[in-house]
């Protein structure tokens, strides 16, 4: 399973990619490889103001349909139109060119609470919740 290093992951199985002041996020491989053939993806709309934990995106696959919830608070300042015609990048991709969305950072003290490459993955190894 990918799990790069110099990500942040959260419980629910998020990525968050920090440059500067901006968050780029998507779910993780692991997500993606639960969720099987991604069909559609919901993007939040720009502007919107967002908390921690609150729900941002839908992602549908042929098995469900998935909340993906924002690892930190802030505004979207950038979306991943893309996904729209081709959600099978999520399942493709899923740290490149399947990121769901860009945040501007409100709150950087929120970052501490994230896990790091080998937390995500002990708590992969141990179901995943």
């Amino acid at each position: 399973m990918n799990i790069p290093k110099e990500l942040k992951y959260s419980k629910d199985h998020e990525w968050i990619k920090v440059e500067g002041n901006v968050a780029t996020i998507g779910i993780t491989d692991f997500a993606q490889s639960q969720l099987g053939d991604v069909v559609f993806v919901e993007l939040p709309e720009v502007g919107t103001e967002v908390a921690a934990e609150a729900g941002f995106s839908v992602v549908e696959s042929v098995k469900a349909v998935s909340d993906i919830y924002a690892p930190i608070s802030g505004k979207v300042i950038e979306v991943n139109e893309a996904l729209s015609d081709a959600p099978e990048t999520v399942n493709q991709d899923a740290y490149g060119q399947g990121w769901i969305a860009k945040f501007e950072i409100t709150d950087t003290s929120e970052l501490g609470k994230l896990l790091d490459s080998e937390a995500y993955e002990k708590l992969v190894a141990e179901g995943g919740h």
